[in-house]
């Protein structure tokens, strides 16, 4: 006797028997019991989820005449009777199966609609069934739409797809659609748990979920897999064969892989992943796997109550490393785990490019803040700065109120001349410009230090020259002790906000404007900064500057990172300026990418100008109408 293999043997033969589809079960048997029957149904989902089963266990339900012979229209068929035996072993004359795939003309279609006039032979009702009815002709559906619309009241039309997209909204309206989901699972092994315990197959539960998640949510795809294992394994289903008959990857070095993540551990991830290599295990299902078990983890993070199944093994180590990681590191992973699966095909080499995925998952550790060195480790030292001496400047500071907080400084300037704007900084305070406070009485004056450290009096002259000629200074407050007048430059804010080309037109230069661009166009020249560093440095206004502290400003807040602040200052450092660096978020109107999108502004508009201009471009454009191709024309 020839061996019957599982999907085929184990096919329901009722709607009891049927797992995973009890909405649509519902549906049809409360139709079934009310008599309230459609002339067509149309059942879509992926392969191996029961579209077949179900027409066929419709039919029988229709034509079942009972054990004695005297049974009617039942939902529950009761398979002894001449018809549902007929109908199950494929040769019921009133119950036909047209396969769509290689029976797709109009004349297929024509001759099943022939018979449509001839009342049942040996049941109550004609079934036509029509599978992957999506792969018909226009011409096709267009020969049965008539008769689907109203067909004789003894006919039936059963049609089943896997793509309801194609299939014409003439036909989709005309049925009843049911949409049969995939399974989930853990419906899955206990179905096959059934199945093996009838079949008297020794199985391990590790095993039987393999299976499960492998088969993707079709029944019939597991109960083939199971076949197999059962030949693989030589009768019995352990979790160390079915994994290496799947070629999927051990969950142990899983969970090595996100424990040295979470850890930051590179080395472990690189040699677990030549570990992968050497026993040829399969790149997408390493990420796969990593993908299922980041997902558990999350559910473990927001929910740390849920429900887990006492069977499962794995659960503790999911759950330690929930506690490991952070919540929204696990999310960066696991969106790193998905895209990271796409890309394998393009990648020359599946263990280069998975090697490369968890690098990234690496670098892109939340919170990691790589220093300057290990960005560059080699920086061409640029050319010291010089700095010219300028006019020393008076500052007048304000008196403190008797609030809590002490007010912020007052900077106004006592000459009428226009002078670069002053502020006030305390000489060891390191906080932000934006931020010094102090407190002083009103009318105190301090001596302005100018860029090379000469300190002079209210105006502008030095102070021994104060002392020789001038009033003295009134003597400070012990409060201002530590406080002193420095120097320092400005620009300018924007007074409104103006179109993208037009500032990269025109950018308003400045002293300050030029000794930036200058300075970073150095600093990029010798490769001293890189990535995000350099497109702080690009993006970046250089609004104040004295010898300790320069003053950025940036447009957006993701730029004004402390980490890339750093490996800044490291360059400039490095280039002979130790300062300090304080970005703030505003308006940028001078910048050395705005000055670089203005140069080339300026060469297109050249470059466009040349060729309008040329004669035989103007006679061919007058006499033939000819025209330039927008975004053609390119600076040479």
């Amino acid at each position: 006797m020839s061996y019957l293999v599982l999907a085929r043997k184990y096919r329901p033969r009722n709607f009891t028997e049927m797992v995973g589809q009890d909405h649509v079960v519902q549906a049809l048997t409360n139709a079934l019991t009310s008599q309230r029957l459609h002339h067509a149904y149309l059942f879509t989902g992926t392969r191996g989820v029961g579209k077949t089963t179900v027409s066929r266990i419709l039919a029988k339900s229709l034509n079942c005449q009972g054990p004695d012979g005297q049974g009617g229209i039942t939902a529950t068929p009761c398979g002894v009777c001449q018809a549902c035996t007929d109908i199950d072993s494929g040769r019921f004359v009133d119950y036909t199966e047209l396969d769509a795939a290689s029976n797709r003309g109009v004349d297929e279609v024509q001759a099943l609609l022939e018979q449509a006039v001839y009342k049942p032979v040996q049941g109550r009702f004609k079934v036509f069934m029509i599978d992957e009815v999506h792969m018909l002709t226009g011409h096709a559906f267009n020969a049965m739409l008539k008769t689907l619309e109203e067909p004789p009241e003894y006919l039936k039309f059963v049609l089943a797809t896997t793509d309801p997209q194609k299939v014409p909204v003439t036909v989709l309206s005309r049925c009843l659609q049911f949409n049969l989901r995939p399974m989930a699972p853990e419906t899955i092994r206990e179905h096959l748990q059934k199945v093996l315990q009838t079949e008297q197959v020794s199985a391990d539960v590790p095993a039987l979920r393999l299976l499960a998640r492998a088969a993707h949510g079709s029944m019939r795809d597991a109960l083939s897999l199971t076949d197999q294992a059962i030949a693989f394994g030589s009768g019995s289903l352990q979790e160390a064969t079915v994994r290496q008959m799947l070629g999927s990857v051990d969950r142990s070095y899983v969970f090595r892989l996100l424990q040295a993540l979470a850890q930051g551990d590179g080395k472990t991830v690189v040699e677990t992943s030549e570990t992968l290599r050497t026993h040829g295990l399969s790149a997408a299902s390493t990420l796969e796997e990593m993908s299922g078990v980041l997902q558990r983890m999350a559910v473990l993070q927001a929910v740390p109550d849920s429900a887990q199944d006492d069977s499962d093994i794995e659960a503790a180590e999911i759950a330690q490393l929930a506690a490991l990681m952070p919540a929204d590191e696990t999310q960066l992973l696991y969106s790193i785990c998905l895209h990271g699966r796409s890309e394998l095909g393009l990648a020359p080499d599946d263990y280069a490019a998975l090697t490369m995925v968890l690098l990234r998952l690496l670098a892109f550790k939340p919170g990691a803040t790589p220093t300057a060195v290990q960005e560059k480790k080699t920086l061409k030292i640029a050319p010291q700065r010089t700095t010219e001496p300028r006019a020393p400047v008076t500052v007048t500071l304000p008196t403190p109120t008797p609030t809590p907080t002490p007010p912020p400084i007052s900077t106004t300037e006592s000459t009428p001349a226009p002078m670069p704007v002053v502020r006030a900084l305390h000489a060891v305070d390191t906080a932000p410009l934006a931020h010094a406070t102090v407190g002083t009485p009103r009318g105190q004056r301090l001596a302005v230090r100018d860029m090379q450290g000469a300190s002079h009096g209210a105006h502008g002259q030095p102070e021994a020259a104060q002392q020789a000629g001038t009033p003295a200074l009134a003597s400070p407050s012990p409060q201002a002790a530590k406080i002193e007048a420095v120097r320092v430059l400005e620009q300018p804010d924007s007074r409104r906000d103006e179109p993208l080309g037009r500032v990269a037109a025109s950018v308003p230069a400045s002293p300050e404007g030029d000794f930036w661009y200058a300075t970073v166009q150095a600093l990029i020249a010798s490769e001293a900064i890189g990535a995000m560093v350099r497109e702080l440095a690009l993006q970046a206004q250089l609004v104040a500057r004295d010898q300790d502290q320069w003053l950025l400003r940036v447009e957006r807040e993701s730029l004004n990172q402390s980490g890339s602040r750093e490996r800044l200052a490291a360059a400039l450092a490095a280039a002979g300026y130790p300062v300090r660096l304080v970005a703030e978020v505003g308006r940028v109107t001078d910048s050395p990418a705005r000055r670089n999108a203005a140069k080339a502004a300026q060469a297109q508009l050249a470059a466009e100008k040349i060729v309008f201009d040329d004669p035989l471009v103007q006679s061919l454009m007058r006499d033939f109408g000819a025209k330039i191709v927008p975004g053609s024309i390119k600076p040479g």
